[in-house]
């Protein structure tokens, strides 16, 4: 697996230098969570961050680069935050809900309901887009350091699942709904990986036949 590093050192110096205004920041931050403009200027913040993560990637990121992607001091996003483990979250999550809603607009053409089949072609160049690099590194440090950055890998499945539930026949039952997008969600998962590793589109691009007539056969079981 490709090395993925976060530049912890440079996190830990910049939470130090922060001082003693942090924890007034936060307890501020926290009593005008309510506050229109405060969020406004939290999702502002988030915003950009969000951008600078498709261009420059997981490695080295730091609170200090972010704050350079905002354009202001590591304080201020202390304040919006709670620190850098929260920002990166926040992030990434923002960054697949990006994907989703291009996913979501790629096969939204037509009121009818597209077969899965269709659905996994439409998608795929999406899910090899801009966002990719980005969203397959933080998988991978998840798995590099579980502990603390469990809820990057969990928190992948619990975004995309509602989008695959929602695109299943909805005469199905729930169970077999949840069968089928976990099969399309684990599949989709290992291509990327594969894309990003193994240099083989070809033998990429023959799994990816293979997961569409397994999806067509399992709704001409219906017929």
């Amino acid at each position: 697996m490709a090395r993925i590093t976060v530049s912890e050192t440079t996190d830990v110096a910049d939470q130090g230098a922060a001082g003693n205004g942090d924890s007034d920041g936060r307890a501020g931050y926290r009593r005008s969570a309510g506050s229109p403009r405060g969020e406004a200027r939290r999702r502002d913040l988030l915003d950009r961050v969000t951008d600078d993560l498709p261009a420059n990637g997981l490695v080295d990121f730091s609170l200090r680069r972010a704050a350079r992607a905002t354009g202001t001091t590591h304080k201020v996003l202390l304040y919006h935050f709670d620190g850098f483990d929260d920002l990166l979250t926040q992030a990434i999550i923002a960054l697949r809900d990006r994907r989703i809603d291009k996913a979501l607009a790629a096969t939204a053409e037509g009121s009818a309901r597209r077969p899965l089949a269709d659905w996994v072609r439409a998608v795929w160049p999406i899910l090899v887009g801009e966002e990719a690099r980005v969203l397959d590194q933080a998988i991978g440090l998840a798995m590099y350091n579980s502990d603390r950055y469990a809820e990057l890998g969990r928190g992948a499945s619990q975004q995309y699942l509602p989008t695959l539930l929602s695109v299943c026949p909805e005469h199905w039952s729930g169970r077999r709904k949840l069968e089928v997008a976990h099969i399309i969600l684990a599949v989709l998962r290992g291509f990327l990986v594969d894309a990003r590793t193994s240099g083989d589109p070809a033998g990429i691009a023959a799994g990816f036949d293979a997961l569409v007539r397994a999806l067509e056969r399992e709704e001409a079981a219906d017929v």
